[in-house]
């Protein structure tokens, strides 16, 4: 192995940041104390917003539809058809569970949507509707009930885009609210927004802290570090096409790695002269610059064994794969948030239009996590029931064994109970009993 460009890593520690801790803790504090009052000083501390109401009306709702340009709602409905449907495949998947585990006695399980979801879609730099895509569509796709959307305004405006986006995949009710304050107020709950069970969709370093600290009084989608790209590569790739796939993921923000893992150094060499070329002419290539420099990396392996025992111990967000069979990525890697397979698929398909899910596992977190899908937004939750009174005096022996090797007498008892109801044991506390 040896390393073309060197670059910063990011581990999970890294998202620790305690100025950024406080600070939110605080606003946390303050909602679950004040409720909306405290929503609305927050709101028009950090984004100027204090309207009348924070939730969009039906009129006002409409009144963005009438706005939006006719391309881009075209563009939204392609993309929701296109994740609604890959959801619902991938709901079908998933069913109820009923087995006779031994005679008499039934195992089972449901998949149960929970109630209320919250979906957050960032603003800022870039307002990412296709966020109102993944987080309310999918949800709505496992069964959720209520789905909350909260989005900032941006320039003191209403999203115009974002809104239309949000209303078209099912959002109950939609909030012009961001930062710290839409995390709390979805999930602690306001006099006028009732909290929701999860929260999905990425955002900045508050965003993520509040979700971190709020986790376990509600459920989350996941944590959420700076956007990841990992390229591997051989000698068939082409230079071009990796550096405009590396800073379309690098332009996230100037802490997102973009990695090239190679085996062929004319390829890597010439990805780095692209991009030189490519930065000065590009929108956002000062961000991008940015993160290249900071944290890109560029790695030449000396064998395709070395290339994919590096790519999987990246364990990174987004890997693309430009190699002669990209499949045998399938077979190589266990270790990704999503795989784009050859030259003709990118992230930023996954991104914004493709089908599949953008939330996905960042700061090596693909090790033990995937992104989010529908069966984020399910519970799946067993059910037992032993129906035959002889099976479950049987239990009930081994039951009351087992419990008194761990010294659970009580759990013992239980099963002791039923063994003499069904079939006729006796025992010494119960005896006690009838003589009482």
């Amino acid at each position: 192995m040896k390393i073309l460009k060197s670059g910063q890593s990011k581990s999970f520690s890294d998202t620790n940041q305690s100025s950024v801790a406080e600070t939110v803790k605080n606003a946390l504090d303050n909602v679950r104390t004040s409720g909306d009052e405290a929503v609305r000083q927050l709101s028009n501390q950090f984004d100027n917003w204090s309207p009348a109401d924070f939730r969009l009306s039906p009129e006002q709702i409409q009144d963005c539809f009438d706005k939006i340009d006719p391309q881009t709602l075209a563009d939204i409905k392609f993309a929701q058809d296109n994740i609604s449907r890959f959801a619902t495949e991938q709901l079908k998947t998933l069913q109820p569970l009923e087995v006779e585990s031994q005679p008499g006695v039934f195992l089972g399980h449901r998949h149960i949507p929970v109630s209320a979801s919250g979906a957050y879609i960032p603003g800022g730099r870039y307002p990412m509707l296709a966020s109102a895509h993944m987080t309310i569509l999918t949800a709505k796709v496992a069964g959720v009930k209520r789905v909350v959307a909260c989005t900032p305004p941006i320039n003191g405006e209403i999203p115009v885009a974002t809104v239309v986006a949000a209303s078209l995949a099912g959002a109950d009710e939609i909030y012009i609210l961001g930062g710290v304050q839409a995390i709390a107020a979805m999930s602690i709950g306001t006099e006028t927004i009732a909290p929701v069970n999860m929260i999905a969709g990425p955002g900045n370093a508050f965003v993520a802290e509040a979700k971190r600290q709020m986790y376990g009084e509600i459920g989350i989608d996941l944590f959420a570090g700076p956007t990841e790209v990992l390229i591997v590569a051989d000698s068939t790739a082409d230079p071009l096409l990796i550096a405009v796939d590396l800073l379309s993921q690098a332009e996230h923000g100037p802490e997102s790695p973009a990695i090239l893992v190679t085996t062929d150094e004319s390829v890597a060499n010439a990805v780095m002269k692209n991009i030189e070329q490519i930065l000065p002419n590009m929108s956002t290539g000062e961000v991008a610059k940015k993160a290249w420099e900071d944290f890109g990396q560029i790695i030449l392996c000396e064998s395709s064994e070395e290339l994919w025992a590096i790519a999987d111990d990246l364990a990174s967000e987004h890997v693309q794969i430009f190699t002669a069979q990209p499949r045998e990525a399938l077979e190589k890697m266990n270790n990704y948030g999503a795989l784009f397979l050859g030259q003709n698929t990118c992230v930023a398909y996954g991104d914004k239009v493709i089908g599949t899910n953008h939330v996905l596992p960042t700061l090596g977190a693909a090790r033990y996590s995937g992104g989010l899908w529908v069966g984020k937004f399910l519970k799946t939750c067993t059910y037992q029931e032993v129906r035959d009174p002889i099976a479950s005096g049987e239990l009930g022996r081994v039951c009351g064994r087992a419990s008194r090797a761990e010294n659970f007498e009580g759990h013992g008892r239980s099963g002791d109970i039923r063994a003499a109801r069904a079939l006729g044991d006796q025992f010494e506390w119960i005896e006690e009993l009838a003589d009482v």
